[in-house]
């Protein structure tokens, strides 16, 4: 895969995205991604327009310096057998040796190794994305959608991103030519990332 102008991946997937946030209220504190309001989605080019999917397994931390986000990093997991297209004979065969081979490599890793501020909630992380065992470097593009106290006495923060990748980088190179030329599927992924995340309070 190519590096994006996810996320995690992700984030993958794209729990990168989670660093955003420059509030020195955040320094150093420890978040934890709520998968059930969050998603890690994705959409590729099937023959003529872009198919969606998601992951609905994965989890992911981070600790944020909000004194100094360089210093920040992000750790996510997602389960890449629970791939869901809404269609199981196309699940069954993303999670087979031609795309994910989940039996093998069951997880999804990213680990990110810098963070680049650019202001106004934007931020740019790289870090080594993991998938069917292979490691590349990718870079996410992240927005802050902001953090709040809910009424359940807990702190929010929420964040939005989009990455994308090339397959091929990942040792996913099937696909099907067409008769007119082209081929069935695209190379390049397209990921998607809404993350909300709850901060850990102090025992």
């Amino acid at each position: 895969m190519t590096n994006l102008s996810h996320p995690t991946l992700s984030s993958v997937l794209g729990t990168a995205l989670l660093l955003a946030s420059p509030d020195p209220a955040f320094a150093r504190d420890l978040y934890r991604i709520d998968p059930t309001h969050s998603q890690v989605g994705f959409r590729v080019r099937h023959l003529v327009t872009r198919v969606p999917g998601e992951f609905r397994v994965f989890e992911g931390t981070l600790e944020v310096d909000g004194q100094d986000l360089s210093r920040s990093s992000v750790a996510v997991t997602i389960q890449a057998a629970s791939v869901d297209t809404r269609l199981e004979a196309r699940d069954n065969h993303l999670r087979s040796a031609d795309f994910f081979d989940a039996e093998r490599h069951p997880l999804i890793t990213f680990r990110s190794t810098r963070v680049v501020d650019r202001g106004q909630g934007r931020l740019e992380v790289t870090g080594d994305l993991t998938i069917k065992g292979i490691t590349r470097p990718v870079t996410l593009a992240a927005m802050s959608l902001g953090a709040v106290r809910t009424p359940f006495k807990d702190t929010r923060a929420g964040f939005e991103g989009t990455v994308k990748v090339n397959r091929k980088d990942f040792g996913m190179n099937w696909n099907l030519p067409l008769d007119l030329g082209g081929t069935v599927l695209g190379e390049e992924v397209e990921i998607s990332l809404a993350v909300e995340a709850i901060k850990q309070e102090a025992p």
